[in-house]
This record gives C-alpha cells, sequence and structure tokens, in this order.
C-alpha cells in the first residue's frame, strides 16, 4: 500500500504520549498514529470497515481486521 508523506507540527507532550502509546502496543509512533486515525473515523462512521483500499494493511492487524493481541497475550501468555 502506497503512503502518503506530510509534515505535521505536534505538541511535544503530546508526542512523548504517543511514543508511550506506541511502544506498549509493539508499534513505531507513525503506525500508532494511523491505528488512532482509523479508529476515530471508525467511531464516526467515516470508515466502512473493511475498506478495499485498507485490505492490505499493516502486519499489525490479523485479516479480519481486527489488531494483533496485546503483548500480555500473545506467546500462549494468559
Amino acid at each position: 500500500m502506497s503512503r502518503k508523506a506530510f509534515l505535521m507540527r505536534i505538541d511535544p507532550a503530546l508526542w512523548a504520549e504517543l511514543e508511550r502509546a506506541a511502544a506498549a502496543d509493539l508499534r513505531s509512533v507513525n503506525g500508532e498514529i494511523e491505528f488512532l486515525l482509523r479508529e476515530a473515523l471508525r467511531r464516526r462512521g467515516s470508515l466502512a470497515r473493511p475498506i478495499e483500499a485498507l485490505q492490505k494493511m499493516p502486519d499489525d492487524f490479523l485479516e479480519d481486521g481486527r489488531e494483533d493481541p496485546p503483548p500480555e497475550e500473545r506467546d500462549g501468555l494468559p
């Protein structure tokens, strides 16, 4: 999937929160921002699920559109 590159100004405190959230979810900050934007659009009803253009999502998404399980649920951990 091709990506649109753009510059963004962001509050340093918000950036730090994004870094923490991304690390907790084992994602890059870019991946975390994309995830949060998709989630927000789905909640608003602006993003149908699934969308043909988004079918080839990053590796942290499963085929049915769900996200991989959280780290504590991976590798057979309860």
